[in-house]
């Protein structure tokens, strides 16, 4: 009988323990940053190298599908995942700034500066502090839209502590690129409502504007993951503070020209809030960066778009897979 347990325990102990360090449903915590207190989990061995995920706007860290959050643990990184300042269960110890979003709104479309109560660089720095607070001397970093923006400040403020860099869906902010149309515009900055039902409404609108057209949303389904992120944390302020820091955003351009880290650029072909060219035009100003287009993928991570994603991401980061530092240990 101990023979039998002895020989099941050297078949499953491998795969059963690769199972529990990487199940998605950690615990979330938070760690007290200074200026902001971040909530965000980890997911797998702390000895693995680390794969920091940077969401974009008003996106908090369930955004991540679990699913993905686990294969990319699978393949041996430590994944990390955070709330955003200003989303989520982050927040200001000591309170938000306030905010003027339609004054500030208009300066932007009359090419005058925008204020803002902090930057994407601000942002990247919570990155870094958040990396600090966890002991990860260096990290892969992944962001997706707004936080592939925070991602190339990440890269450019500490280039040494990034091993690689993944950017989907998002852009150089440079000017005359392809614009949204004012309609999704308008709805991506229109987060405040009266109720829980109307901020359902609104949500679930949004996601089917940024959804691709070879996909047939269903509302219902649209509705139940608004209600998970209403329920979970709804900070309208604070998407707006997100988007007043994007809107405030020089062009990146001469940031991405002195990159000099390994770099994957992800982009969409149907993306509406970001078209293709954006992805385009930053990969062709950091030297060296490959480029992978995605036909059909829009601006959301949908289940018809899981594996494709999966596809483009998951060999770039094991082929610059490097075992972390133990300095710090």
């Amino acid at each position: 009988m101990r023979l039998f347990v002895l020989l099941l325990g050297l078949l499953c102990g491998p795969l059963c323990g690769a199972a529990s360090r990487c199940d998605a449903r950690v615990a979330t915590e938070i760690i007290d940053l200074g200026e902001v207190r971040l909530a965000y989990q980890s997911v797998g061995d702390p000895r693995d190298p680390a794969l920091l995920l940077i969401m974009g706007l008003g996106g908090q860290l369930i955004h991540w599908p679990d699913e993905v959050v686990t294969r990319l643990c699978q393949q041996g990184f430590r994944v990390i995942r955070y709330d955003n300042r200003d989303v989520g269960l982050s927040a200001w110890p000591k309170g938000a700034p306030p905010v003027e979003l339609t004054y500030e709104v208009v300066r932007y479309r009359l090419g005058l500066p925008v204020t803002a109560p902090y930057r994407l660089s601000d942002m990247a720095g919570d990155a870094l502090h958040l990396m600090d607070a966890l002991g990860v001397p260096r990290a892969h970093i992944l962001g997706a839209s707004m936080g592939g923006m925070i991602a190339q400040h990440v890269a450019d403020l500490a280039p040494e502590r990034v091993l690689s860099l993944t950017l989907v869906m998002t852009s150089s902010g440079a000017r005359g690129l392809p614009a949204p149309s004012d309609a999704l515009l308008t709805l991506l900055a229109r987060r405040e409502a009266p109720d829980r039902a109307a901020a359902l409404e609104r949500q679930a609108d949004l996601l089917a504007a940024l959804g691709s057209p070879q996909v047939l949303d269903d509302r219902a389904q649209l509705l139940a993951q608004a209600a998970q992120s209403y329920d979970r944390a709804f900070n309208p302020e604070g998407v707006q503070r997100q988007l007043l820091a994007i809107l405030a955003e020089p062009s990146r351009v001469e940031l991405l020209d002195r990159l000099r880290v390994p770099t994957l650029v992800v982009h969409g072909t149907a993306d509406p809030l970001l078209p293709v060219m954006h992805g385009v035009h930053v990969a062709a100003h950091i030297k060296g960066a490959q480029l992978k287009l995605i036909p059909g993928l829009a601006h959301r991570f949908q289940d018809a778009f899981k594996e494709p994603l999966l596809a483009a991401v998951v060999p770039y980061l094991l082929a610059h897979r490097q075992v972390p530092e133990l300095a710090h240990l």
